[in-house]
């Protein structure tokens, strides 16, 4: 059976560079969120609380597609974000603000729920972080929408932690992308070696 690495973390933090990055170092399949390709992404990001249910409904299923992709193709899959992050950080973050009302949330937990059940948990989680005010900065530069803005990093943030901070099923490596090194020069080399002994251990949680 394959293996899976999610990468989480805030918005700007880093996650999509970093599993293109570890996928290339490790020979990997770098597994990605991919928002332009999504069915309801354009019509959620005109109508958020009218196409949310459906949105996040996709996602769900569509991180659930690439996680059995990995593990029915026994390679190595590096997932930018994952089922974990969408439910736990997305699908709360837009039930608070009113996105997905109370039956429509009961509906997402429900979906994530049963397919958390039926797959393995990640066998690694790599979770990055910066400050606030750096998020801010990278998001202002890059040239990609984001439907979650500088307003809702620190709900992002919260979130994550309190997701993580009950998490005790999967290794977890902790690394502060505050350096801004957009090719991760400084410890891609370092990361895969690491990654490589967890895989093939049951070590219980690293940080960096």
């Amino acid at each position: 059976m394959g293996k899976l690495i999610t990468i989480v973390g805030n918005t700007g933090s880093g996650k999509t560079v970093l599993t293109l990055k570890l996928s290339e170092a490790l020979s990997s399949c770098a597994l990605l969120e991919t928002h332009k390709e999504r069915p309801f992404f354009d019509q959620f990001s005109q109508d958020l609380k009218r196409y949310s249910l459906s949105n996040q409904i996709d996602y769900l299923l569509y991180r659930a597609e690439q996680e059995i992709f990995a593990r029915q193709n026994d390679i190595i899959g590096v997932q930018d974000g994952g089922l974990d992050q969408d439910f736990h950080v997305f699908t709360k973050l837009f039930y608070r603000k009113g996105f997905l009302d109370e039956r429509e949330f009961q509906l997402c937990e429900r979906l994530y729920s049963s397919l958390r059940h039926l797959l393995p948990s990640p066998d690694l989680i790599i979770s990055l972080s910066a400050p606030i005010p750096i998020l801010v900065k990278r998001i202002a530069r890059r040239q990609r929408l984001d439907i979650a803005g500088p307003e809702d990093l620190d709900e992002i943030e919260s979130l994550i932690q309190g997701w993580l901070s009950n998490y005790v099923i999967s290794p977890v490596i902790d690394i502060d992308t505050s350096t801004d090194d957009p090719s991760y020069g400084y410890l891609i080399e370092g990361l895969a070696i690491r990654v490589r002994d967890i895989l093939n251990s049951s070590s219980n949680y690293l940080s960096l």
